[in-house]
């Protein structure tokens, strides 16, 4: 198997894994049933696992740290910072807007570290751009933590072209992180073009459109109440109607080839670029299994034309986010 590249310092296996729904927005699972998926995820090859601060908040990166520690020399973790929240009595919470103000940057990575567990954190992101802290500032922070050993690498999320080369000309950014999938083809509007002509690596985070592109969700009713797609215009009951002609056409060429539904939008992702490094969630360990076979299937250049004219943008019914999180992404 190929391996791919973040940057010039971290090579990874070409599918990683979004550790975000083990505990956080779809529901969470049993902690020793994640902790398997991990090591099998290991055992399998993959060795880039993602998560955030704000994913609890901090309840994923403890469960990372817990689930990783013991493999640590096998595996490169990426975390994101960015939000804000606050500790209180009840435990933390998310509150609204961003802070990537520079003695945040080091306080929340002092943190990830000890919730972690570990030294240094192969990638660290700042999760969405804020609009009232210089993109240089932010970088220069995070620079300095690359300086004393605590970082190893940078990375920014949803962040439009300009920001991105703004950062790279502080420090090398090594990997952009944002939602790209059949149905989420945002980042062809110019991210692509920057990262390969910078030499940074992409990191789509729902390649399988939040598990749309599986053809197992036909309706909401299946979300449980704190379900986070329930707050997202495509997962709304008419929307998905609308969308599921597209994935019953995406079902059946995926059959042609004998292969999932999902395994197909996988590989359409892969082969985009070899600089792109997708990170489906999986809890269970059959689709952790079938997400990493994906890797290994190969697709003609006309094969890949034909699988991205199935589903286009403008046959998407909703918008991705709701219009106050959709003015965090792109900036």
């Amino acid at each position: 198997m190929n391996r791919r590249k973040l940057g010039s310092e971290l090579e990874v296996f070409p599918v990683g894994l979004g550790c975000m729904g083990m505990s956080h927005a779809y529901g969470g699972q049993d902690e020793a049933d994640a902790i398997r998926t991990l090591h099998r995820a290991v055992e399998l090859g993959v060795d880039f696992f993602d998560t955030a601060e704000v994913y609890g908040p901090f309840t994923n990166e403890a469960l990372v740290g817990k689930g990783l520690r013991p493999l640590r020399d096998k595996v490169k973790i990426a975390t994101k910072f960015g939000f804000r929240i606050e500790e209180r009595p009840d435990g933390p919470r998310q509150l609204p807007g961003l802070d990537s103000r520079p003695e945040h940057v080091r306080a929340v990575a002092e943190a990830s570290l000890k919730r972690l567990g570990i030294e240094t954190i192969d990638l660290l992101y700042q999760h969405r751009v804020d609009p009232d802290v210089p993109i240089e500032d932010t970088v220069g922070a995070m620079a300095a933590l690359v300086k004393e050993g605590n970082v190893r690498t940078l990375g920014l999320s949803e962040a439009g072209p300009e920001t991105i080369r703004r950062a790279h000309a502080v420090h090398p950014i090594a990997a952009v992180q944002s939602e790209y999938s059949l149905w989420t083809r945002d980042p062809e509007g110019g991210v692509l073009a920057t990262c390969r002509e910078l030499g940074i690596g992409f990191v789509p985070f729902s390649p399988l459109g939040r598990g749309f592109l599986t053809g197992a969700i036909t309706s909401a009713s299946g979300f449980g109440a704190d379900d986070f797609r329930r707050k997202l215009p495509r997962f709304e009951e008419e929307n998905i109607a609308r969308n599921l002609a597209a994935v019953e056409k995406l079902k059946a060429f995926a059959a042609g080839k004998g292969v999932s539904a999902a395994q197909l939008a996988l590989a359409w992702v892969l082969a985009q670029g070899d600089y792109i490094v997708p990170i489906p969630g999986s809890r269970k360990i059959a689709n952790l299994e079938a997400n990493v076979a994906a890797a290994s299937l190969a697709l003609s250049a006309d094969e890949v034309a034909a699988i991205g004219a199935l589903i286009t943008p403008d046959q998407v019914s909703g918008s991705r986010y709701p219009e106050e999180m959709a003015r965090q992404a792109g900036r």
